[in-house]
C-alpha cells in the first residue's frame, strides 16, 4: 500500500506519506550518526534535549519532559538516560533547592560528542529530505517542512 492507494482517504493517505518521509528520514539519520559517532538518533535526540538546558528558572527538565521531548515513555527515557550515562556522556545529582528532584545533565564529554554530531545530523537530515524531495509522494510534505524552517 503506497500514500497514493485509492482506498485510503486523503486524510489516511496523508498520515501515510508522513509516517514515510519520518521513517525514512530517521533511518537516514540513525545510519550517519551511529557510522560516525556510536550515537543511535535517540542518544543523539537525548544529548541535544539535555544540552539546551540552562541553569536558570525553568532551565531544567524533569524526566516527564525529557520524555516527552524525545518521544519515549518516561521507562524508556530513563534506561536511555542510564545507558548514557553508564558512558560518561550524562551525569545525574540532586536538585539543590528540592532534595526530591534529581537532574540530569551533559558532562563534557557528552558535550564535545553532541558538538561533533551535530553537523551530522544536519547533514543527513539535508541529504534524507532532498532524496525525498524527487519523491513525488512526499515532495508537498518536504515543501512543508521547508516552508517552516523545519529543514537543515
Amino acid at each position: 500500500m503506497t500514500a497514493t492507494d485509492p482506498s485510503l482517504t486523503a486524510l489516511a493517505q496523508g498520515w501515510c506519506a508522513l509516517s514515510l518521509l519520518h521513517g525514512r528520514i530517521e533511518a537516514h539519520i540513525e545510519k550517519a550518526l551511529q557510522s560516525a559517532h556510536d550515537l543511535s538518533v535517540r542518544e543523539y535526540s537525548l544529548l541535544d534535549v539535555l544540552g539546551r538546558q540552562h541553569d536558570g528558572e525553568g532551565g531544567h527538565l524533569q524526566m516527564k519532559q525529557v520524555a516527552d521531548a524525545v518521544v519515549l515513555s518516561q521507562s524508556a527515557t530513563t534506561r536511555l538516560v542510564t545507558r548514557l550515562e553508564d558512558r560518561g556522556l550524562l551525569a545525574r545529582y540532586l536538585c539543590p533547592t528540592d532534595r526530591r528532584g534529581i537532574y540530569t545533565d551533559v558532562t563534557d564529554t557528552g558535550r564535545t560528542l553532541l558538538e561533533q554530531a551535530r553537523p551530522t545530523n544536519e547533514k543527513a537530515l539535508r541529504e534524507a529530505l532532498d532524496q525525498a524531495a524527487v519523491n513525488p509522494e512526499l515532495a508537498p510534505l518536504v515543501r512543508a517542512l521547508e516552508a517552516h524552517g523545519v529543514s537543515a
